[in-house]
């Protein structure tokens, strides 16, 4: 048994090259993606991504099906899509079939946006993710990450985890729900 990881097998050299060099590549990659998006279209890549989906979507979307291919908070997710409709590039409203939905819709100007900021995001990307990788490269990597990330995604994400229950009782005298 290792003191550091318990019972947990560390990873080997190998493992641990891996996950740091993704790691770096990721953050890197997303930093100059970020800074990009701030310069030439005002928004970050979650608004970025939230465009993106209604441009390729054959009309207005619910917060929900947005959220599912975006990783973010919903609480956030409801932020981002403040501001976007703040800054005019979409709108939301009533869903006509179900009383609990909201649907987002995608204004000209934020198709405009989108459709401007797209070619240096697509250059970005080119230059430093694909640039360097061969035809076969890119395919081993694109299989690699759609297997990792659909692995990922059968996993629970935290806000459906189980709340962990209160190991102490509370304190005599305090209200138990407010703590």
């Amino acid at each position: 048994m290792n003191a550091d990881t318990g019972d947990v097998q560390p990873l080997d050299p190998e493992q641990m090259e891996a996950y740091f060099a993704l790691l770096e590549a990721v953050s890197l990659l997303q930093h100059q993606v970020e800074q990009h998006l701030r310069a030439e279209g005002d928004i970050s890549y979650v608004q970025f991504q939230l465009l993106a989906r209604l441009v390729h979507a054959p009309g207005p979307l619910t917060m929900t099906q947005l959220a599912d291919g975006v990783v973010y908070s919903r609480s956030g997710l409801t932020y981002q899509a403040g501001l976007l409709e703040k800054a005019g590039l979409i709108t939301r409203g009533p869903c006509p079939d179900d009383d609990r939905a909201t649907l987002v819709t995608l204004t000209q100007a934020g198709s405009d946006l989108f459709h401007r900021v797209l070619p240096g995001h697509v250059q970005l990307s080119r230059t430093l993710l694909f640039d360097p990788l061969a035809d076969q490269d890119v395919h081993h990597l694109g299989d690699i990450m759609t297997r990792v990330r659909d692995h990922m995604r059968t996993l629970p994400p935290r806000s459906a985890a189980p709340r962990k229950r209160r190991t102490t009782p509370p304190r005599s005298g305090s209200d138990p729900i407010a703590g």
